[in-house]
């Protein structure tokens, strides 16, 4: 068998790779003193609203063994 040779419509992504550019990208910047306390705030604020989320749900997800024992000895108590 021939493989046939037919234009591909994204050849630019083929030739990427072979693609080597000279100008090299600037320097990342220095962060400053308040965008790094702004990071830090805004991370501590997210696990708190983690954590406050679970400590406020999880007598939501608890299951009340008391109310269903009590429901069903005065059920059978009735019999």
């Amino acid at each position: 068998m021939f493989s046939r040779r037919e234009p591909v419509p994204f050849a630019f992504v083929a030739e990427a790779d072979r693609f080597r550019s000279n100008v090299t990208p600037p320097p990342p910047e220095k962060s400053s003193a308040g965008q790094i306390a702004g990071r830090w705030l805004l991370g501590v604020t997210i696990i708190a609203a983690l954590v406050g989320s679970l400590v406020l749900g999880m007598p939501a997800l608890t299951v009340d063994h008391s109310a269903t024992d009590t429901q069903q000895s005065q059920a059978s108590q009735g019999h």
